[in-house]
């Protein structure tokens, strides 16, 4: 009998699979375009109106048929990953057209439609006092629908494997796999709309003006990091709005299925949660040692303290908001929020970066290796992780992403170095998209050149598609080859 090779096991995508669920997701993209349009429409902005009008328009027209292809409802991880992917650049590329409606370039446009998306911040423009109502409110609103669509997508990005699927699926209920994921879809989606109303809330009860809290709002729940205001949170903005708007930040980088989880088993599963304690410590770690630094250096204790914070919760968020401006910091600042950044939030959260589940699975992992070093040659030392024992392939996976997310910063940051940008600032500004945070050392700017304002969208959506799932739909084995049985 003729042994069978590994390719005849491996799958393509299948173009019913991916017509049917693209359509599905056009269908929702056009309800989604509903809002921007109204605002439009509320401030006279009639021709950017008529934009998002033919946008909605063109993903309903597709959407339509697509929507209605005969097609299976389990997927496979290679066909889950394509699709996330696609919608991703999808909604970008429709949405930057009514983005240039304020008077940006094609590329520009294209740059704030993918920061919108991956929930970034980064922006290539000097400032946005003079942009209209509509362009401001449609790039926050990208960054909610964004981190909405990747918190839900969360459970098919991880394959449906390795500690961080398993905690999410437990977290949401432990049902079987594929009700499971529709499940968790649901709530996550109430979470979200809840923390999204609460927030609003908190930020305009801090003395934002209406339009503004709500800005605000989308981009803090979404940890995206837009702004209203040229200076983020750095203008002459009532003494309370910073602190309500990191507030809200911080409850957009914690895994969104753990309030469910929390509301069904109570408030001590929020202590129970290993990545929230991670969370709060490596904040209060990195105002700390912010605080310290500034004062060294000369700030007044209450400056200090202040910026500190906002600062370290913004970058271990990966929000992207500020109170000073990163060009103002010196190089051991910098290099502290890079780490913050990098790291980013939690696993099922908007958050970005390599997320804080990876770089524990690694610690551990580095722990377990010093103890087995100085353990009797015959012992038995396990990695375990939260009273869980850490399996291979939560290893494996944990270490291909955090390995792949420094790959992406390398080749990125030799692009820039290339350019003749400093090394640290250059550092800064791909991690910083990379891990989908949006704080900027003064590079991207109207000046950047096209070349490296295309290597940064590739950064953001990477970032946010935890790399693997961008490199699956490149990989030409999941578009050439045999397919599955429909």
């Amino acid at each position: 009998m003729k042994r069978m090779g590994l390719n005849s096991l491996v799958y393509a995508v299948r173009w019913p699979v991916l017509g049917r669920n693209l359509g599905q997701l056009s269908l929702v993209m056009a309800l989604l375009v509903l809002p921007p349009l109204a605002v439009a429409a509320a401030n006279g902005e009639y021709a950017t109106g008529l934009r998002y009008l033919a946008v909605m328009a063109l993903l309903a027209a597709l959407g339509w048929p697509l929507a209605r292809l005969p097609a299976p409802d389990r997927i496979q991880s290679n066909e889950a990953m394509v699709i996330v992917t696609l919608a991703f650049l999808m909604i970008s590329l429709l949405m930057s057209w009514p983005l240039a409606a304020a008077g940006l370039s094609p590329l520009d446009s294209l740059f704030e439609a993918i920061s919108g998306t991956t929930t970034t911040g980064l922006t290539t423009l000097a400032g946005v006092a003079d942009k209209p109502r509509s362009f401001l409110f449609a790039r926050a609103w990208l960054q909610w629908c964004g981190g909405l669509g990747i918190a839900v997508l969360a459970v098919a990005l991880m394959a449906h494997h390795g500690l961080a699927a398993r905690k999410l699926v437990e977290s949401a209920g432990a049902e079987v796999l594929v009700s499971a994921t529709r499940t968790h879809a649901r709530r996550v989606t109430a979470v979200y709309l809840l923390l999204t109303l609460a927030g609003g809330l908190l930020i305009w009860a801090a003395g934002l003006a209406p339009f503004d809290a709500v800005v605000h709002t989308l981009a803090a729940i979404s940890t995206g990091g837009f702004s209203t205001f040229d200076r983020s949170l750095g203008g002459a903005l009532p003494a309370a709005a910073p602190y309500a708007v990191m507030a809200v930040c911080l409850l957009g980088a914690v895994s969104l299925p753990l309030y469910y989880f929390a509301f069904r088993r109570g408030l001590g599963a929020f202590g129970a949660d290993l990545e929230l304690r991670a969370l709060v410590a490596a904040c209060l770690a990195g105002t700390l040692l912010l605080a310290l630094w500034f004062l060294h250096n000369g700030w007044s204790l209450s400056v200090a303290m202040n910026q500190a914070a906002l600062l370290a919760v913004s970058a271990q968020t990966t929000a992207g908001f500020s109170g000073v401006p990163i060009t103002a910091l010196d190089d051991f600042s910098k290099g502290l929020l890079i780490l913050s950044m990098a790291v980013g939030g939690s696993v099922g959260s908007t958050a970005g970066g390599v997320k804080l589940l990876r770089v524990l699975v690694l610690l551990r992992l580095i722990q377990t290796l010093l103890r087995r070093a100085a353990a009797p040659e015959h012992a038995v030392v396990e990695a375990r992780l939260g009273g869980r024992r850490l399996e291979d392939e939560d290893i494996t996976r944990a270490l291909l992403v955090i390995a792949l997310f420094a790959g992406v910063v390398m080749f990125s940051w030799l692009a820039f170095l290339a350019y003749g940008y400093p090394a640290l600032d250059a550092l800064f500004e791909v991690v910083s998209a990379t891990g989908t945070v949006g704080l900027s050392a003064g590079i991207s700017g109207p000046d950047l050149p096209a070349a490296l304002k295309l290597v940064l969208c590739l950064d953001m959506l990477a970032g946010r598609l935890e790399i693997v799932a961008l490199l699956v739909t490149l990989y030409p084995a999941s578009w050439i080859g045999n397919r599955r049985e429909m």
